[in-house]
């Protein structure tokens, strides 16, 4: 077992974990953050996507011994104490951007993360921008649609 600590959502988390366990198992069986959802474990559809250190990655595709000392926000960590809506999920919701949601937290958390660094994308930006996260249900127009409804707010996501 090694020793780690990670800050998630603003909380200090410090555990013994197998060198082995991927970030994504880590933030569901032993911080309790279950929004975080375990898709493929192969890296393919993008549904484990978390913020480490300010940067959208996969959560199976790290292990939770390399997130130590990090700072990581999960889907959940998004919504304000009042239960005030992230603006990315105030778009999903309003431009019904999800059908079953299994690929919502991943897929906001990684829209999330192209505004960061693109704050107004074009379609075709969007588009490439969240190529690395499947959604199986929406068929994506509705999610492009909440991206750009956000990144025409102006706010900081």
């Amino acid at each position: 077992m090694t020793k780690i600590s990670v800050s998630v959502d603003g909380a200090t988390f410090v555990d013994d974990v197998e060198p082995r366990t991927l970030l994504v198992h880590y933030l569901r069986e032993q911080v309790g953050k279950v929004g975080t959802v375990v898709g493929c474990d192969t890296s393919n559809c993008g549904a484990c996507t978390v913020e480490l250190d300010g940067r959208s990655v996969k959560s199976c595709t790290v292990l939770a011994v390399q997130a130590d000392g990090g700072e990581i926000t999960t889907i959940e960590g998004l919504q304000a104490e009042d239960g005030t809506l992230h603006p990315m999920q105030q778009a999903f919701h309003e431009n019904h951007a999800l059908q079953c949601g299994y690929c919502t937290p991943g897929m906001i958390m990684a829209c999330r993360d192209l505004l960061k660094n693109n704050p107004s994308p074009s379609e075709q930006e969007i588009r490439e921008g969240i190529e690395g996260n499947l959604c199986r249900c929406t068929g994506y127009q509705n999610i492009v649609r909440a991206v750009q409804d956000v990144a025409a707010q102006g706010v900081s996501v």
